[in-house]
């Protein structure tokens, strides 16, 4: 099953017009800057904060164009390779083109997207 891969929430991610008031704000309230990878790496400014167990992803995003808008809430995963499998035998409608990399983190993600009966985009995340 799908969930003996998952581990829990990792991350909420949220689009900005405002990077830097955005990281000023969650830094008032306590959120620490734990990562920001390289723009020019990843394709977009990118940071993640957070506050004990909770991880917000903010990013700027063009497309959005909609600040606040919760874009995906993205769980860890401990394989997912097999996560992938178990979403196909699902019939889960994947968004994203199948298993994608980005170099986050110290050593990249894999991750990959797909969207709920409301629409709303469930990501599945491992840190390698």
């Amino acid at each position: 099953m799908i969930r003996d891969y998952l581990k829990g929430i990792q991350h909420i991610g949220i689009p900005t017009r405002h990077f830097e008031e955005t990281k000023a704000f969650y830094e008032k309230l306590g959120f620490e800057a734990v990562h920001e990878p390289d723009p020019e790496k990843v394709g977009q400014r990118i940071m993640f904060l957070q506050l004990q167990d909770l991880v917000l992803e903010f990013y700027e995003d063009e497309e959005t164009r909609r600040d606040g808008a919760i874009n995906h809430i993205a769980m860890d995963c401990s394989d997912i390779e097999a996560a992938y499998e178990e979403a196909g035998k699902l019939g889960l409608r994947i968004v994203s083109k199948g298993i994608e990399a980005l170099p986050c983190w110290k050593n990249g993600i894999r991750f990959f997207i797909f969207e709920g009966p409301n629409g709303e985009r469930l990501e599945i995340d491992q840190k390698l």
